[in-house]
């Protein structure tokens, strides 16, 4: 016997009112329920199918539009209305602007109950375009349809290269055009697209696991490199550096070719070997005054314009004077720690990935910094009381946790170091939240500042200056 379908629940005539995290627009129903509507912004009144229901709100998608948002503009990216990446592109940025800060606000007062003592403005990005220095594509032997296409039986059979659609994990959108990367981003991967089509390699069936093209990285800088990281499932050395020699004669920009053999049934190859085919083993990047090395394998702050300025977000809280010992968490490459250093007395760095730390070593004796040291392990593991006693009790303590936030041994450990400065730096408020309340045991929340990372996208950064009680 089939199972039985739900009754959809249609609700009409909603008006919606703010945006919310992940870019949603809000909206409450006649009981008073809030309701989260994909692809929706204020002042758009629709009718909507709920696709999720909970105690205390409703998840929901748009299947009229009543009235159109005064607010709306024309999205500058053809893939807008599919692709699910840049989800606020349709706003001016301005108010772009305004919807982070507040959801930044929001999320301070209600997870971590916390009210900033001074809220400074939100720092908007110098760029809304082409700001991105590293995107990750997909290649499938199926494309991701429209609902039109699906109703008109069109086959979603073709080999494409683009980005996963959301709730799609075995299909892709096909991009000809991404405004996210500049460079030679967009050439490179049509190029590539066209290039496997003519070997003859299959693209990667995630369904059955087969296919020979999984996954495309690029990196490039402020410096014009441009770094091509190829993922295969090709065991066949001669084969692949054949099709990589005819990507690098199509695309002579390029400054460094790697590609890594993955046959495993996950798309991570931060554990696979990179093998280097054409060029330097890394490209390199400025922020300021200080020059880095990019690998791979390395974390680097995927806006580097924007970067610099949220570093100096950093340096500005932390009003240094040269005589400060600083310890950063999660200081990846040692981005934050080598842009401070000529200000502080000394840097103590600590990273989980150990190729990030050597990355910052290097980039540290390549700049001529003399006063940080990095350890390579998990915070919570590196952060002990012994490790104190021998570096010293920090004047000041920046960290910049990935978005689970700080692991719960590491705020503890935060709370008894006691040091008279903490900057925490986020890339999830709700997470920083979450450690903020923890942390107000003993420190005061002095300052907030949102930095904008993401334009087009729900994503923000924000800044915390804490000051023990």
């Amino acid at each position: 016997m089939g199972r039985k379908r739900r009754k959809k629940i249609i609700i009409e005539d909603l008006e919606v009112f703010e945006l919310a995290e992940k870019g949603r627009g809000v909206a409450k129903d006649k009981e008073g329920r809030i309701v989260f509507i994909e692809r929706t912004v204020p002042g758009d009144i629709v009718d909507v199918q709920v696709s999720k229901k909970k105690k205390s709100f409703l998840e929901a998608f748009p299947i009229h539009f009543k009235k159109m948002s005064e607010l709306r503009i024309a999205p500058m990216c053809k893939h807008f209305e599919v692709c699910g990446g840049c989800t606020i592109q349709n706003v001016p940025y301005e108010k772009q602007l305004e919807f982070k800060e507040n959801n930044v606000l929001q999320v301070l007062q209600r997870i971590g109950k916390i009210d900033p003592e001074e809220i400074i403005p939100i720092l908007p990005a110098p760029s809304v375009d082409y700001y991105r220095n590293k995107l990750e594509f997909s290649f499938s032997n199926k494309r991701w349809l429209t609902k039109e296409e699906i109703d008109s039986d069109v086959s979603n059979e073709e080999d494409v290269l683009g980005f996963h659609r959301a709730g799609a994990f075995d299909k892709i959108l096909h991009i000809d055009h991404c405004h996210l990367q500049g460079g030679i981003s967009n050439d490179l991967r049509n190029s590539i697209h066209q290039i496997a089509i003519d070997f003859g390699f299959s693209f990667y069936d995630a369904r059955s696991q087969e296919g020979i093209m999984r996954n495309m990285f690029v990196k490039t800088s402020s410096l014009d490199q441009c770094m091509l990281i190829l993922s295969i499932n090709l065991d066949d050395k001669e084969q692949i550096e054949a099709f990589l020699q005819e990507v690098v004669k199509q695309n002579p920009k390029l400054t460094s070719v790697f590609y890594c053999i993955n046959n495993k049934k996950n798309d991570y190859v931060m554990d696979l070997d990179m093998v280097l085919v054409h060029g330097k083993p890394y490209i390199e990047e400025m922020l300021r005054d200080v020059k880095f090395r990019i690998g791979p394998k390395s974390f680097f702050q995927t806006n580097p314009s924007q970067a610099t300025r949220l570093f100096e977000v950093v340096e500005n809280l932390a009003e240094l004077s040269g005589e400060e010992n600083v310890y950063d968490l999660y200081t990846g490459i040692g981005s934050i720690a080598l842009f401070i250093a000529h200000k502080c007395k000394q840097v103590v760095g600590i990273e989980e990935v150990e190729s990030a730390i050597e990355d910052a070593k290097q980039n540290t004796e390549r700049n001529n910094i003399t006063n940080t040291i990095f350890y390579a392990g998990d915070v919570k593991d590196i952060l002990t009381d012994s490790f104190a006693e021998q570096h010293g009790k920090p004047d000041i303590l920046i960290t910049d946790p990935p978005r689970a936030g700080m692991h719960a041994k590491v705020v503890d450990m935060l709370l008894k170091l006691a040091a008279p400065k903490v900057i925490y730096v986020s890339c999830n408020p709700s997470t920083q939240a979450r450690d903020l309340a923890l942390l107000s045991e003993k420190y005061d929340v002095k300052k907030s500042q949102a930095v904008d990372m993401f334009p087009h996208t729900h994503h923000i950064e924000n800044v915390v200056l804490l000051t023990l009680k």
